[in-house]
């Protein structure tokens, strides 16, 4: 039984009472969302750690993004990363290694994860065949769907399958005018895959094969925006928009299969058309999980994407998406290094925390209040406490001069909050 299985027949299990708890929600909520789809856990049945839910009315849950390239391949720096990554505060990790032992890596990162791990397949099955001097064209139909297989037994709880690159969203897209054309990996080697077999995409021909994989180890489908647009200027074009269709579709066949499903969004998006598009989303996906990279509103930041991310992602969580994947400010440029990938998930979370007090998430508000009120009395403990990012606040007020003092460097005794209290007690200077 997965655990969709479980809310549709009204049983809570532990991992609901656990993301209950974290959200501070009822775990009845939890179970109830779970049912209608609207919520997922995504926990591989071979794992034990502490869930989160991601979905409606919850939090806004972070992924870091880390990995090898066939260029770069160190199994302890990417164990920093993913330390980093679950230190600043990330709800799950993706390990998208295409260079080194990928076996070993993702053992590894599933071993040292306290948090839930995502992967996408396509990329262990290319890189087996390039390393070894094939190509594209020499991957099988039963390969595919045999790492699929082998890293659900390793243990991953989500996957992103890009099911919606089809032989009809592929011909919507050759009709188009794109800049940018396809920039997703995964999707883009889907597409090769079709045009060298001239076959449909075995992962949309065959998605009951996939659906049983799923089932079985519970491993919570990510279905990937393979026609993503990779710039603002290819922005909700017809491609996009046609495999958003084929994912509704897809995402309702998972449920009357008891598997959980959650739907990937676009990266770049120009900034007065996100919140229609997390609408947009919903609508054609049955309230799915939204799970979005950025959205980036801008392309000409190489080195601030991070911050373009964070602009972008605040709005997307106030217009309901559930799940942000952290840009670093390496994106578009490099692989990010440990400090990138703490530096992308704090701007994240800032982004998450934005669009949870839009949303109305319970708690959000009331820690924002606290840090006002703790700044009111000059109460740097708590203010350190309250923060997203602890250890830097406490960083930076150390190395001041006035550390030891009630006031910062900044105003010193020129403190409009002491003016004021003067102010109010009677007793101004002067």
């Amino acid at each position: 039984m997965t655990q969709l299985d479980a809310a549709k027949a009204g049983e809570i299990t532990p991992e609901m009472v656990q993301a209950a708890k974290h959200d501070g929600v009822e775990p009845e909520e939890i179970r109830r969302k779970l049912a209608a789809g609207s919520v997922v856990i995504p926990k591989n049945r071979l794992r034990a750690f502490e869930v989160r839910a991601i979905g409606l009315g919850l939090s806004t849950k972070i992924n870091a993004n880390i990995g090898t390239s066939a260029s770069h391949a160190n199994l302890p720096e990417e164990i920093e990363k993913l330390r980093a990554a679950i230190e600043a505060g990330a709800d799950a990790v993706m390990d998208l290694s295409t260079g080194g032992d990928i076996d070993a890596i993702l053992a590894a990162m599933i071993e040292h994860s306290s948090v839930m791990i995502g992967t996408v397949p396509i990329y262990r099955s290319i890189s087996r065949l390039f390393a070894g001097g094939l190509t594209c064209g020499d991957l099988t139909e039963d390969a595919i769907f045999a790492d699929i297989e082998h890293e659900a037994r390793m243990g991953v709880d989500f996957m992103t399958l890009h099911c919606g690159i089809t032989t009809r969203t592929l011909a919507v897209l050759e009709k188009g005018d794109r800049i940018m054309g396809m920039v997703s990996r995964g999707g883009s080697l889907m597409a090769e895959w079709m045009k060298l077999h001239g076959r449909e995409n075995p992962l949309y021909e065959h998605f009951d094969r996939l659906l049983e994989i799923a089932r079985q180890y519970d491993v919570t489908l990510s279905l990937g925006d393979g026609l993503r647009p990779g710039t603002i200027c290819d922005a909700e074009d017809r491609a996009q928009l046609a495999e958003l269709i084929v994912l509704g579709e897809l995402v309702d066949r998972s449920r009357k299969a008891g598997v959980q499903v959650m739907v990937e969004g676009p990266g770049h998006v120009p900034l007065n058309r996100i919140a229609a598009d997390m609408r947009l989303q919903k609508r054609l996906c049955n309230n799915a999980p939204y799970y979005v990279l950025g959205p980036l509103p801008t392309d000409i930041a190489p080195g601030y994407d991070h911050i373009v991310g964070a602009i972008g992602g605040a709005i997307a969580a106030g217009a309901g998406a559930d799940f942000l994947c952290y840009v670093t400010p390496a994106e578009h440029l490099g692989l990010p290094t440990v400090p990138d990938v703490y530096e992308g998930v704090i701007a994240s979370r800032i982004a998450a925390h934005i669009g949870d007090l839009e949303k109305g998430v319970a708690g959000a508000w009331k820690r924002n209040e606290n840090m006002s009120r703790a700044r009111r009395r000059f109460d740097w403990e708590a203010m350190f406490q309250l923060a997203l990012d602890p250890a830097k606040a406490r960083r930076v007020r150390c190395l001041t001069e006035d550390k030891d003092r009630d006031v910062c460097t900044m105003c010193g005794e020129l403190c409009a909050i002491k003016t004021y209290n003067r102010f109010l007690d009677g007793n101004p200077v002067g």
